[in-house]
């Protein structure tokens, strides 16, 4: 047996890029623990966090409802990536696969959700 969402590439990535992110930002300052650290990796994993939510016991409507919040962390993940690449705490490098990663997700999440039929 599996949960629904376990089946979803879209999940299956956006778990992937929390964990890209997780790794990333252990190398930010110790000053940044509260601040961009907490943040990139909360708005990361909220990503797979609202498609698994979204998709169990919800209705449609409710489910594309959360497949939007999932986009709206992404682009705030993306946000804090350009952040840590302006502060100098990740490489151009790193930036642009994770830029690119976010991309092609959110491109995933967009027609994933327009294919649910309410």
């Amino acid at each position: 047996m599996s949960f629904k969402f376990e089946k979803l590439i879209s999940w299956r990535k956006s778990m992937d890029f929390g964990e890209y992110i997780f790794k990333l930002s252990r190398n930010f300052p110790k000053d940044e623990s509260f601040n961009l650290t907490s943040q990139i990796r909360r708005a990361s994993d909220s990503v797979a966090l609202n498609i698994s939510e979204g998709s169990i016991l919800q209705s449609k409507l409710e489910f594309k409802k959360f497949l939007g919040y999932s986009i709206r962390s992404l682009s705030e993940a993306v946000t804090c990536l350009y952040k840590a690449k302006n502060r100098k705490y990740i490489s151009e490098k790193d930036f642009n696969i994770l830029y690119n990663e976010s991309y092609s997700l959110m491109n995933q999440i967009i027609a994933f959700r327009n294919q649910i039929k309410e």
